[in-house]
């Protein structure tokens, strides 16, 4: 199961790059887990750190690079991801969208997005938000003029909406948004059949005995 996502007030940070690849999201060398946690002190390892991140280093004594954005105290708990064009492009590690989840981002608002990673992304509980580029500029300059600028983000009206009522909406596939809704993820979605699966199971064993000495 995943977390549900049903409406966000969130504080955004702007990451100010196109073309950002899943590996500058989380980098090749921290692929080794398959849990889903864990990921968030090695996020944009490569941008938050000026030294060479590997697995099993302690992040708290790293030294950080003070000009990336996540690393401005005024982005600190930042849920809201604003991003420029044909972001998480490249491979299609579902450590990317982990890495941003474990992280503490919910959202992540862009033009335009690799494909794997957007549906990466609606599979894991990260909501992907296409807007068209001239808005985003506008959020882009919004985020950047004023101290604790927040977006307001209701998946149900599939809107964003800024402090002063400006309301854009974005497109959704349906399934997508009723996974996101209700938490379902592929195994919580395979486990609403739970009660068909153990009879199926039992009808099987029935039939077949010898398959199950």
């Amino acid at each position: 199961m995943m977390d549900r996502f049903n409406r966000l007030n969130g504080l955004v940070a702007p990451l100010d790059r196109a073309n950002v690849d899943t590996d500058a999201v989380i980098p090749k060398q921290f692929l080794k887990s398959i849990l889903r946690t864990g990921f968030g002190p090695n996020l944009f390892d490569s941008w938050r750190y000026l030294d060479t991140g590997e697995p099993g280093m302690d992040n708290s004594e790293r030294p950080l690079n003070e000009d990336f954005i996540l690393n401005k105290t005024r982005f600190q708990g930042a849920q809201v991801l604003l991003a420029r064009e044909n972001f998480g492009c490249g491979s299609s590690r579902e450590h990317a969208p982990w890495a941003l989840l474990d992280y503490g981002f919910r959202v992540v608002i862009a033009p335009s997005f690799g494909d794997i990673f957007y549906n990466n992304s609606l599979k894991n509980g990260l909501l992907p938000i296409r807007l068209p580029g001239a808005v985003i500029d506008t959020l882009f300059e919004q985020t950047f003029a004023q101290d604790g600028y927040r977006l307001d983000i209701d998946l149900e009206t599939q809107s964003v909406t800024t402090a002063d009522g400006t309301r854009f909406v974005f497109d959704i596939e349906p399934f997508s948004k009723h996974c996101l809704l209700h938490g379902l993820d592929e195994i919580g979605l395979t486990l609403q059949n739970a009660d068909a699966i153990r009879a199926f199971e039992a009808r099987h064993r029935e039939a077949r005995p010898w398959l199950f000495l």
